[in-house]
């Protein structure tokens, strides 16, 4: 069973009783190797207190919510809400009704980008994105800069994968009507400066989206400060289950926007030939929402909150550290991006001749999982002229000891080649 969270809060953080939380840590891998999970980038593992909180919904009042006046849609209906309460504290929103459920990350940039962009984009404006952006605050810019005419710039990035910010006052013009940025790159784990293009954004009359998916998990978030007008992330990177994110929204954005998908529940009053619409957050939560996937996001936070983020960055940064230092030691290895100063817990590297395809199926026979590929940023990896890469992204549960393994896998891989 998991561990009382108010008992969590009170001890120091110990690395091997945190990942004592996290039963899937401590189980085999079906050829036997001892997981060492260095993919938190792509999802992380979830603790206890958030299976049990799963399980509990669906054995003790599984029914839908805002509809019954049942007991069991009562007391699901105040976890959803309750939930949605910790999320709107979690990142110091205004209110709980700019917080809006949605499947993850690429929905709600996609609702910003159909219900804001194409209704208020128009031919000469200019969406300001750059080149480390994940495919899902790329593309969907893309298609919305087709359908109104705005056009596309793109800031460019330094030569160890920052964002130039020579080029602001250039770039960031009257012209300017969004900015959309990922906080967290999710290949170079470069940290971008959220609060200049905040500011900066709101200097020329801009709204400024922010793609949380990577530094959520790792860092506090606060949208008032700076001012955020759209912030998208997704539930299982922060610990929670997957099909579940979140968009904050400034309230008069959302109310100035249209539904991005209509039907039950998103409504006012319907009649045969015309509707109006919910009142916030419902306007964006057609038909069913992840109820269950929700209310597990809330405990999620809950247990990111008892560790503390205090902790978290400690934590990783030496795992990152430690990381930087060795990888570039071993014969053949390249590291992309920032030093540890710029960068959140990422690593993304290749080793000369190993595909990064073939180097992570050779790390998994060792029990370490990473990704290899393009990560969803095709347009990253044609600036940095590779085609793939592998990355190790770490939790607060990792140790170092799963980075040594990581470095004595790349050696195993490299003979296996008879690169040694």
């Amino acid at each position: 069973m998991s561990t009382p969270l108010e008992n969590l809060s009170r001890r120091p953080f110990d690395v091997q009783a945190v990942r004592g939380d996290f039963p899937i840590l401590a189980r085999p891998l079906p050829n036997g190797a001892k997981l060492a999970y260095l993919d938190n980038g792509a999802t992380a593992q979830k603790p206890q207190a958030v299976i049990d909180k799963l399980r509990a919904i669906y054995e003790t009042c599984t029914a839908n919510v805002h509809r019954g006046i049942h007991q069991l849609g009562d007391r699901v209906t105040v976890e959803l809400e309750a939930a949605r309460e910790k999320i709107r504290q979690f990142l110091n929103a205004a209110e709980a009704a700019e917080i809006v459920f949605t499947s993850g990350t690429t929905m709600s940039i996609n609702l910003v980008a159909h219900a804001w962009g194409r209704k208020f984009l128009k031919p000469g404006d200019e969406i300001l994105l750059n080149e480390m952006e994940h495919h899902a605050n790329l593309v969907p810019w893309q298609q919305t800069a087709k359908a109104t005419g705005a056009k596309m710039r793109f800031i460019p990035l330094t030569t160890d994968g920052r964002l130039d910010a020579s080029h602001f006052d250039r770039l960031i013009t009257s012209k300017t009507k969004l900015v959309a940025v990922t906080a967290m790159s999710n290949v170079l784990g470069t940290i971008n400066p959220i609060r200049e293009l905040a500011l900066r954004a709101k200097q020329v009359g801009a709204v400024i989206l922010v793609d949380g998916a990577q530094s959520v998990p790792h860092m506090p978030t606060d949208v008032r400060d700076p001012a955020i007008d759209f912030l998208a992330f997704s539930g299982h990177k922060l610990y929670g289950p997957t099909g579940i994110g979140v968009l904050y929204g400034r309230r008069e954005l959302l109310e100035a926007m249209d539904p991005f998908l209509c039907g039950g529940n998103m409504i006012n009053e319907v009649h045969l030939e015309s509707s109006t619409w919910g009142e916030l957050p419902a306007k964006f939560e057609a038909g069913t929402i992840p109820i269950t996937e929700a209310i597990g996001l809330g405990a999620a936070i809950d247990y990111v909150q008892s560790i503390g983020f205090e902790a978290i960055h400690t934590q990783e940064s030496r795992l990152l550290e430690r990381a930087l230092r060795l990888l570039p030691q071993q014969p053949g290895v390249t590291v992309y991006g920032p030093t540890a100063k710029h960068r959140g817990s990422i690593v993304s590297f290749t080793v000369e001749k190993v595909h990064p395809h073939d180097l992570a199926d050779l790390l998994d026979q060792k029990g370490v999982a990473v990704r290899a590929g393009h990560h969803c940023t095709m347009p990253l990896h044609d600036w940095l002229d590779v085609p793939a890469t592998a990355r190790a992204s770490f939790a607060f549960y990792n140790t170092e000891a799963e980075v040594d393994t990581l470095i004595d896998s790349i050696h195993f891989a490299r003979h296996k080649f008879r690169l040694e």
